[in-house]
């Protein structure tokens, strides 16, 4: 159990972790929520103050942390980018409305000891990487910690409770286990790579049989497959890409279907978002949703996996969502956990 390499880092993506301190935070996760079951306190941040800046609409996200330092002792303030002098980089800023990134990052450190940011989409006109890249900003400029939850790369909290679902559901030793990471239908085009690009970046380094199935024309960052690659090489396990989801099911051992959008036609590969071209791709697969027959296909005692929220009808059927093999809230629960573990480690 590695302990000593926390304090003080920041958590942007996984893969700027090795896998023993990923097991870390998955050991001190399991921890607090056995503490949290039996009203053990543990107030590991008392005082301490997480700062937390959505420039997009959260559920899971922001409770999870608001919930999660309030157990911890500490305290987030949430920052809704349109009340304050807006967070920008350099080139996007706008005269009495914004504040650049060094700016807000050095005030904010002098009054806290953490930052954590969502931004993905919209906010950052949908070039794909620049959201990671203002996250990055942050942490050239702050003296805390800058916290990752979720840009247009990586949803890096999402990844880490996905794989401790997936450790509570079959059981710690993951090797062997096929991990299907698929594209599904959704009548919105617009949702980020981040959630699946972090799946399987984390589940490369756990010894899976990863699957990552989707249309053509929704294919993942190139980086991101490359990284995967190397970890299976090191770890353990396999990895493939196939276009069909029915043959992606056969024999899973975990499915986890949820949309995405073609980053083909955003910037950088495309000149401006194009969302006309995305949803007739979209509309071309709507057969690609998570039903008992496809359920059927994976093994008795596969689990059905989401980050929610999931849009029932189309990226999956009720009967599955609601069903005996879904694990979709104890996943979302795991957020609480996995990401007071995060903090827990870096803020101390």
């Amino acid at each position: 159990m590695k302990t000593e390499s926390f304090r003080g880092r920041d958590w942007i993506t996984d893969l700027d972790y090795t896998k023993e301190e990923l097991e870390t935070i998955l050991e001190v996760a399991f921890d607090l929520k056995r503490k949290r079951a039996v009203g053990e306190p543990h107030r590991l941040l008392d005082g301490k103050t997480l700062f937390m800046i959505f420039y997009n609409q959260s559920l899971r996200t922001r409770n999870s942390f608001e919930a999660g330092m309030f157990q911890l002792g500490g305290h987030a303030h949430f920052l809704d980018p349109k009340k304050i002098y807006t967070p920008a980089l350099p080139g996007r800023e706008i005269a009495y409305t914004t504040e650049r990134v060094s700016d807000v990052a050095r005030v904010l450190s002098r009054m806290g000891e953490a930052i954590a940011i969502r931004c993905y989409g919209e906010p950052v006109d949908w070039v794909y990487g620049e959201a990671d890249k203002m996250i990055r900003e942050f942490a050239r400029w702050a003296d805390i910690p800058v916290i990752n939850m979720e840009d247009d790369v990586y949803h890096p909290c999402q990844g880490m409770a996905d794989i401790m679902t997936m450790i509570e559901k079959k059981g710690p030793d993951l090797r062997g286990k096929k991990f299907v990471m698929s594209w599904a239908y959704s009548p919105s085009p617009e949702k980020p790579l981040a959630v699946p690009q972090s799946a399987i970046t984390v589940a490369s380094k756990f010894g899976l049989n990863i699957t990552l199935a989707h249309p053509e024309g929704f294919e993942l960052d190139d980086n991101i497959i490359d990284a995967v690659k190397e970890n299976v090489r090191k770890y353990g396990g396999s990895f493939e890409i196939v276009n069909d989801m029915k043959e992606a099911f056969k024999d899973a051992d975990i499915v986890y279907p949820k949309s995405w959008t073609s980053k083909h036609f955003i910037p950088p590969e495309s000149p401006k978002p194009d969302f006309t071209k995305i949803k007739e791709l979209f509309e071309k697969n709507k057969d690609w949703i998570c039903d008992k027959e496809k359920m059927a296909i994976a093994k008795p005692d596969a689990i059905y996996m989401h980050c929610l929220p999931a849009d029932r009808g189309f990226e999956v059927t009720d009967e599955v969502m609601d069903g005996p093999q879904s694990v979709v809230f104890d996943e979302a629960e795991n957020r609480l956990h996995a990401q007071k573990a995060i903090m827990a480690l870096i803020m101390r």
